[in-house]
């Protein structure tokens, strides 16, 4: 069994420990109501930051931005900034940690990572850390975290989440794949769609629901299957179905369903003989040349 493979398999359980540090008091460092904040991350932790901040925003807790770490401008007046990043070490986050004047929170699966030593605050999630270069559950273990802090109950979505159900038939016979979301969906269908790329070099989009129109429909036909999270736009799956693409929409948690996307990365990794632990020119961190 690959590491991937175990480490989606364990992530209801990681949810339900980020739950429970949340409960015992071990997230007080997270942004309080009413804050303006930043959310800031590459790659996966950037979809993640995008997820919360969306969620956050739309909750009422304040006004919440996501940004990858490479473009965020340090000046910008935020109450808290949280940086999220698995291994602590990631260039552009720790490059940008050292221009911030606002509060900073880390959410990092290593308390001894260079991030934890030089933010204000850390939070360390090392039940979540991983082996594989393709992250799934710290992304997800952290967003759990923030979720649980906004006073979500996460239990249903890890209920749905541990049940191992295979791909949706037919989809492995697929050449192209779409995902879509609204609001706090919208960082998830990113990650989903990064999850295809990486693990089984996919053709894999993902954008806003209502943006599927607006262009992106054009390259849907009987190769395609898109993979709907959340509530969708009135309309727009029979729409997609009309151009004989497979049209997936399911009423799980979207976290839940993320899993889901996860396991039809590794399972289609397998079906065209590619190893998911070992994806082509990536590496678990990226450390750039004269960072800090």
């Amino acid at each position: 069994m690959s590491h991937v493979t175990e480490e989606i398999a364990s992530q209801p359980a990681c949810w339900r420990a980020a739950a429970r540090l949340v409960a015992e008091g071990g997230a007080g460092a997270l942004p309080r109501p009413g804050e303006r904040v930043a959310v800031v991350g590459c790659g996966t932790s950037l979809f993640m930051a995008q997820a919360y901040a969306a969620r956050r925003e739309a909750a009422g807790h304040g006004e919440t931005d996501a940004w990858p770490a490479s473009e965020m401008p340090a000046a910008r007046a935020y109450d808290r900034v949280v940086l999220i990043s698995r291994s602590g070490t990631t260039s552009e986050v720790l490059t940008l940690l050292d221009r911030l004047r606002a509060p900073t929170v880390a959410i990092t699966a290593d308390p001894g990572a260079p991030l934890a030593a030089a933010a204000g605050a850390t939070i360390a999630l090392p039940f979540a850390d991983e082996r594989s270069v393709v992250q799934t559950r710290f992304a997800t273990s952290a967003l759990a975290l923030l979720r649980a802090h906004l006073g979500e109950d996460l239990e249903r979505a890890a209920r749905e989440a541990a049940q191992d159900a295979p791909p949706p038939a037919g989809a492995l016979e697929r050449t192209q794949f779409t995902v879509l979301g609204r609001g706090w969906t919208v960082g998830l269908a990113g990650e989903a769609a990064l999850k295809l790329r990486e693990a089984a070099l996919a053709w894999a989009e993902a954008y806003p629901a209502h943006e599927y129109r607006h262009g992106p429909i054009a390259i849907a036909d009987e190769r395609s299957l898109v993979w709907l999270l959340g509530d969708a736009p009135d309309g727009l799956a029979a729409e997609i179905a009309a151009t004989g693409a497979q049209v997936v929409h399911e009423a799980e948690d979207p976290m839940a369903q993320l899993v889901r996307l996860q396991r039809l990365a590794v399972a289609l990794a397998a079906a065209r003989g590619l190893d998911p632990d070992r994806p082509r020119h990536l590496s678990r961190s990226v450390i750039l040349e004269g960072s800090p």
